[in-house]
């Protein structure tokens, strides 16, 4: 039986790093759009919202379908402000206002404008089927990034590895005798709407289920240059 799940699309405004990105032409439309594409073709949401203090963001959305039943308060539009309390406004809100009440809530950010929409629709049943309480994308970690590459620097400038504290010496020459690392990519985080009034509410419980995309699907823009990338990229997928 197919879950109940609310799309929770985010895009609060104000951003530093590119002003006015969510709502920025990315290759030749908004940045959001990407994502709210993605999310209603894929067909699993039953709800699809978008959470957001932007006038802007707000239009765009509604006009591509997506509902914006409130405008986020100001409160949650820091730029500290975590994922959780903004979950657990935008699903008390529609519990309260729209009789609405989710088994699973995914969070969508347009920072991921490659996602899919079979991604969205295989994390989905990845969910159903595995038994987790939630579900996150992941992209492979390149080797000269691994974690048994990782050195630790003292007071002193003394270096060790990182992993196990050990000497440099120990570090691994090759990839190949190394374990697989994979790294959150943000394309898709889903958890049971449960799990935001738990006793110790969260975004994850204790069984997450690592959902492996391919890259590039999972590039995440956060300054100019995954920007350019982005639009690199979309003209080669297109």
């Amino acid at each position: 039986m197919q879950p109940t799940v609310l799309g929770v699309v985010t895009a609060r405004a104000g951003s530093k790093g590119i002003p006015g990105k969510n709502t920025r032409a990315l290759a030749g439309k908004p940045l959001i759009a990407y994502t709210i594409d993605a999310a209603r073709a894929s067909g699993v949401f039953d709800r699809l919202i978008l959470s957001t203090d932007d006038e802007e963001a707000a239009r765009i959305a509604g006009d591509l379908g997506c509902e914006v039943p409130f405008m986020r308060p100001a409160a949650l539009c820091a730029d500290d402000t975590p994922h959780l309390p903004v979950m657990q406004h935008a699903v008390a809100w529609m519990r309260e206002h729209a009789r609405y009440e989710p088994e699973w809530v995914m969070i969508l950010m347009p920072t991921s404008p490659l996602r899919q929409p079979h991604h969205i629709a295989e994390a989905v049943e990845l969910a159903r089927s595995s038994g987790a309480d939630s579900v996150v994308s992941v992209d492979p970690m390149p080797a000269h990034h691994h974690p048994l590459r990782a050195l630790t620097v003292d007071e002193d400038g003394w270096a060790r590895l990182y992993v196990g504290d050990r000497a440099v010496r120990e570090r691994p020459v090759r990839r190949q005798g190394m374990p697989e690392a994979w790294v959150f990519n943000g394309a898709i985080y889903l958890f049971k709407a449960a799990l935001l009034h738990a006793a110790n509410p969260s975004l994850y419980g204790d069984r997450v289920a690592a959902y492996r995309m391919v890259p590039p699907y999972g590039h995440n823009i956060d300054d100019p240059a995954d920007w350019a990338e982005a639009e690199r990229m979309l003209s080669r997928l297109a």
